[in-house]
């Protein structure tokens, strides 16, 4: 559905400590994500999750919500039109497709397209 949340980012310097804290508080099991960054994710929902990350510039701060859009390209095309910056769209193979946005106040989200057909770059 557009416009519906389904993923929380939280950075952690120490994840561990992180995962121990949220999970203690909501009963969430973490599972690491394989890939190229330190990574852990949960399930809130049948359609929503939530991950621990170290953030990078390592003192960075503040959780990052993802929200849903049916067309990747066009929903960033669209933060721009009202004043806002959007990434390129990246893959996560076998998921989807993300982008890095800002609003015009700053505040950062992301926009997400569910796609089990998305592939990672060429080389």
């Amino acid at each position: 559905m557009t416009g519906q949340m389904v993923h929380l980012e939280i950075p952690a310097g120490d994840t561990g400590r992180a995962r121990e804290f949220w999970g203690s508080l909501f009963g969430w099991d973490w599972q690491t994500f394989e890939g190229p960054t330190e990574y852990h994710m949960t399930r809130l929902s049948e359609t929503s999750g939530a991950a621990i990350y170290p953030p990078d510039p390592p003192d960075k701060r503040g959780t990052r919500v993802y929200l849903d859009v049916d067309d990747i390209n066009a929903g960033a095309a669209r933060v721009s039109e009202l004043g806002g910056e959007a990434g390129e769209a990246m893959p996560v193979p076998g998921m989807g497709w993300f982008s890095l946005c800002k609003d015009p106040e700053g505040n950062e989200f992301g926009l997400w397209q569910n796609d089990p057909e998305a592939s990672a770059p060429s080389q």
